[in-house]
């Protein structure tokens, strides 16, 4: 019998030659995915860019990044690391070398001690979140979410299957989620309350009476919190954190901590975030992550054991920047008329209600009708770049960040004022 290897090769292709397409090929989307939206953050830096690309200055105040270089000391242990061949793979989890170096730095700056099993290194923060969610929760169930919030918290329960209950917060309120608002918005099909202390995109910082009144209502209710503490080194005078984690052992047992060096090390880039939470949770994360993604970078997580255990100056002289800049804001913000604002106590972003400006001619003569449109017209006429409090759930109020230069603040508060006051 002659082997079908040694027919020719035409044959094959005349074989087929009688095959038409029923319908145009498509490639077929989930249902998920159609209904998920990108980044307004990314999107709004993106429409930024192709102006910059034309060649017109932007000032840029969309995207929750310092603008400061990665400390040298923690670029120097990545290029050595290296040059030391850490280049493959690693544990799924992280290097047990990270995770001590986390669980290290969690216990000095609030006294709880976790293991270092309990501890996952996942590809940024944002992916730490991702994972919990996968995790816990599935179709027919809900996740309490206090609005304004980070624009991916509602994206990534949808992509569980499950339903975000968004609790609207109040400018009066700071922007606090209270104890009360909590209790109601459980229902038999709640699975986790999010919070994120400093808060993106208001800025807002947990009173530590405030947080132990949630802490009381998820131990009553017996419902888990995810913590995102990722700004929890950003907190300006007059303000102080404390880690819900912290709030006693019976909260620990039912708080995911989640944290990464992008904010306070000036590491976005980098990708390396993490959780802490029950061993069971954990593990289940941790097999989750070794199908998505093998493990985080192992030039990253070296250069972040350096971030946590080496000297934490760095942290303290960028603090001091921020500082200035918040105050410059505010200074500034005080001088527009008819915009309020809840006084941020953390974090780099001033969060501002410009719904008085809404239906009046500005700019070049564009009338507005909700924030959206204003920070279209914002970035077209005078090429300032904010983003829309219609992406965090907050219609009628912008976000700034201040993690950039005084000069360009300067610069874009001058341009702001004379889009408002044409």
């Amino acid at each position: 019998m002659r082997s079908r290897v040694s027919e020719p090769a035409h044959k094959f292709g005349r074989s087929f030659t009688h095959l038409r397409p029923q319908k145009s090929a498509t490639m077929q989307l989930s249902a998920t995915v159609k209904k998920l939206a990108p980044s307004a953050t990314i999107a709004a830096a993106a429409k930024a860019k192709e102006l910059k690309s034309k060649g017109i200055k932007v000032h840029e105040f969309t995207l929750g990044e310092p603008d400061f270089i990665t400390p040298e000391h923690i670029r120097q242990a990545a290029k050595e690391a290296m040059d030391a061949g850490h280049t493959h793979y690693t544990p799924s989890g992280g290097t047990l070398e990270l995770k001590k170096a986390v669980r290290d730095a969690f216990e000095r700056e609030t006294g709880v001690s976790y293991d270092p099993s309990q501890v996952l290194v996942s590809n940024g923060a944002k992916h730490s979140i991702h994972n919990v969610l996968t995790a816990m929760c599935g179709p027919g169930d809900e996740v309490i979410i206090p609005a304004p919030y980070w624009v991916s918290y509602s994206a990534l329960v949808e992509l569980t299957g499950a339903t975000p209950v968004i609790v609207d917060t109040s400018e009066e309120s700071g922007f606090c989620l209270s104890a009360e608002q909590f209790e109601e918005a459980i229902t038999d099909k709640t699975r986790l309350l999010m919070l994120n202390n400093p808060c993106n995109p208001t800025g807002a910082a947990y009173t530590i009476a405030g947080l132990e009144a949630l802490a009381r209502v998820a131990v009553n209710r017996g419902i888990p919190v995810l913590s995102d503490e990722i700004y929890d080194k950003l907190i300006y005078e007059g303000s102080e954190f404390k880690s819900f984690a912290s709030l006693g052992e019976d909260v620990a047992k039912l708080t995911i901590v989640v944290n990464g060096v992008s904010k306070a090390y000036a590491m976005t880039g980098w990708r390396i975030g993490w959780t802490l939470a029950p061993t069971d949770l954990t593990k289940a994360m941790d097999n989750l992550q070794s199908q998505e993604t093998s493990n985080p970078c192992s030039v990253s997580q070296c250069a972040a054991v350096v971030a946590l255990n080496g000297p934490q100056e760095c942290v303290a002289d960028m603090l001091v920047a921020f500082s200035k800049r918040r105050e410059y804001v505010l200074g500034r913000l005080a001088e527009i008329p008819n915009i309020s604002l809840a006084t941020p106590g953390g974090a780099f972003y001033a969060f501002f209600n410009v719904s008085h400006y809404f239906g009046k001619p500005l700019g070049s003569g564009k009338v507005v009708e909700n924030a959206s449109d204003f920070c279209t017209a914002l970035l077209e006429d005078a090429h300032v770049a904010l983003v829309t409090g219609d992406a965090f759930g907050a219609p009628g109020y912008v976000r700034l960040s201040f993690a950039t230069n005084l000069d360009n603040l300067k610069a874009g508060f001058d341009a702001l004022q004379g889009f408002l006051n044409p």
